[in-house]
């Protein structure tokens, strides 16, 4: 391979052929810095709703719109080179019929350059996943707690428990057998993760499930200690950048305030004839 080639980008048939092997490795990103940053590391990287709560200050995912996974989905895009990028299909994108789904599905996919959508739901939305990847738009699904649904949920509470495990393990099969090329489990039960891993054909990704799912996903801001409103059970800081830029932003408040900042070093000299540069 030369220098100024590429490693082909991942497509959703090289994720679902992970099934069973080496643990698939995701982060969500929403700006082109990141994406760059994660770009050698991840399987695929997610252009995720939660951009809604992370960048834009939003109570929850129910605001985002088509125009904001646009716009953030182009800007990962120019990061990427070997990842695969899936882009999340906001709420009220694909809720109402097929035919709305393949509208917004198809325009993410031409607008960003996306090598699939995701889109949340289970038996209830294998009828959409079969239609859009009849229509050759892959499918990433995603299960167990979905938070378009919350206020359906009663909350961000874990799902599959006891009795209501098996209207999950239906859902992972519902989705598989759609054409799903694989399927996010977000917080349920470790055992019941590993029993729907070892049932279903296509990978499964965890995000508060098991480590004995087919790969993991965290949001990036969550990972790295950025976004502080709120920290789940499941997410592990790998850093706290958030209390590093706060730490920053203060010494430079300071420096400013003292006349620390700017220093010579800092500012240019006047460059009129015999002047000193």
């Amino acid at each position: 391979m030369s220098a100024t080639s590429k490693t082909p980008a991942r497509t959703a048939d090289d994720i679902r052929s992970r099934k069973g092997g080496e643990p698939l490795v995701s982060l969500t990103a929403y700006t082109t810095p990141m994406a760059q940053l994660m770009d050698a590391h991840c399987d695929f990287v997610l252009v995720g709703d939660s951009v809604g709560m992370v960048l834009h200050g939003l109570p929850s995912t129910l605001g985002v719109t088509m125009d904001m996974m646009v716009m953030h989905g182009r800007a990962v895009a120019r990061g990427l080179s070997q990842a695969l990028m899936v882009v999340d299909m906001p709420f009220g994108s694909y809720e109402s019929g097929v035919e709305a789904a393949f509208a917004n599905a198809a325009r993410l996919m031409a607008e960003t350059g996306a090598g699939a959508v995701k889109l949340e739901g289970g038996r209830h939305m294998a009828e959409t996943i079969g239609f859009l990847v009849a229509r050759g738009i892959p499918v990433m699904a995603h299960i167990g707690l979905t938070p378009q649904s919350v206020n359906a949920l009663g909350g961000y509470k874990v799902q599959g428990r006891d009795a209501a495990a098996q209207a999950v393990i239906d859902d992972a099969r519902a989705v598989a057998d759609a054409g799903a090329f694989a399927v996010v489990l977000e917080k349920i039960p470790a055992s019941l993760a590993d029993r729907i891993t070892a049932d279903v054909e296509i990978p499964t990704i965890g995000i508060g499930a098991s480590a004995g799912c087919d790969g993991q996903i965290l949001v990036v801001d969550d990972m790295l200690g950025m976004f502080t409103a709120f920290k789940p059970k499941f997410v592990k800081r790998y850093a706290e950048l958030g209390q590093t830029a706060e730490q920053a932003v203060s010494a430079y408040a300071a420096d400013v305030r003292a006349r620390r900042f700017p220093e010579a070093g800092h500012v240019f000299a006047d460059t009129t004839p015999g002047a000193t540069s």
